[in-house]
């Protein structure tokens, strides 16, 4: 079966089935369903190479993320392709695992491919590599990283409010002695959240003690190992903030080795809110940032270039995600 039969099962023009396939958002709703379900009645596939021949156009849009195996990027994954594919997108994810020498690698994957723009969503970027996807006019967007120009947008994640909410619900508890597990400091991300970490401190009155912020690395077994020095100083916190959900799962499992009871001996909370986050024990407290806020903004920026409204493509843009507190069992206030 062929788009002819598609048209004149569901009544209408060969162009509004293309439209549908390819650019749902322009069809009214009504049409649509009705073109849909010709689609399935007579089991029409639309061949995509040929239709990219003719057109002109790959219709994919790029993701790369650090490291898919992060439950944080499987969940971004979902919500990017959820957007896209209402827009009648497709997507190409890439990983990167925090290696620029992948990068390259993933970009190159992506520029083979054709596809009309990027979603760079990690911290790890080589400028050579900006400058060949600006030489391509392929329009990109950064997570935390980017320099706002003709192509290029940028999405800032409020981590100081994230953090800020944190320490404030802690010293709220009562506590006064706080630890921050950080990420890798190689990451513009991890810099920044230690760096807010430090700052929300002074704000509030409370002096600083390097024994009581160290590094992780993002993973599970790096929140054990960094919980387990936090825990062995003579005079340890009585809660600690990590850098990520991951971070936290290790720094509660270093404190159930040492014979010791989250929130009651030590308040632990996580940034992210990665679905596992709701299942550890306790439940954890963490600092949530919505993957699917971010993917929509990532395609929202993205389409502005592709498929502009007046037009005329847009100049890229500053968006803004400002992340929230979701409080759970494993705070409470400090024993006494």
């Amino acid at each position: 079966m062929g788009i002819h039969e598609v048209a004149k099962r569901a009544k209408v023009s060969i162009a509004t089935v293309s439209r549908t396939l390819n650019n749902p958002s322009t069809v009214d709703p009504r049409t649509a369903a009705r073109v849909l379900k010709a689609v399935e009645e007579l089991r029409y596939h639309p061949d995509i190479y040929a239709r990219s021949l003719v057109s002109g156009r790959s219709r994919i849009l790029g993701l790369i993320v650090s490291d898919i195996t992060n439950p944080f990027f499987p969940e971004l994954v979902r919500g990017f392709e959820d957007v896209a594919v209402q827009h009648g997108y497709e997507i190409m994810v890439s990983s990167t695992d925090y290696n620029s020498a992948r990068m390259a690698v993933c970009v190159r994957r992506l520029l083979e491919r054709k596809v009309e723009g990027v979603a760079i969503m990690t911290s790890e970027m080589d400028r050579p590599l900006i400058d060949q996807l600006e030489r391509r006019k392929v329009p990109t967007v950064f997570l935390d990283v980017g320099s706002v120009h003709a192509l290029i947008s940028n999405i800032q994640v409020d981590y100081a409010a994230g953090i800020n909410q944190a320490v404030e619900h802690l010293l709220a508890l009562g506590h006064r002695r706080i630890g921050f597990i950080s990420g890798p400091l190689t990451l513009k991300s991890a810099s920044i959240r230690r760096t807010a970490f430090l700052e929300c401190l002074t704000r509030k009155g409370i002096l600083e003690d390097e024994d009581l912020v160290t590094e992780g690395d993002h993973m599970i077994d790096g929140g054990l190992a960094a919980m387990s020095r936090l825990l062995d100083l003579p005079n340890p916190p009585t809660a600690v903030l990590t850098s990520n959900d991951l971070t936290a799962i290790g720094a509660l499992r270093a404190v159930h080795r040492k014979g010791l009871n989250v929130p009651k001996d030590v308040s632990v909370i996580g940034f992210d809110d990665i679905h596992f986050a709701e299942f550890t024990e306790p439940p954890l407290t963490t600092v949530a940032l919505s993957r699917r806020e971010l993917a929509e903004k990532a395609i929202f920026a993205l389409l502005k270039h592709i498929e502009p409204t007046s037009g005329q493509p847009g100049h890229g843009a500053e968006y803004s995600i400002t992340p929230t507190l979701v409080v759970r069992q494993s705070t409470c206030a400090p024993r006494q």
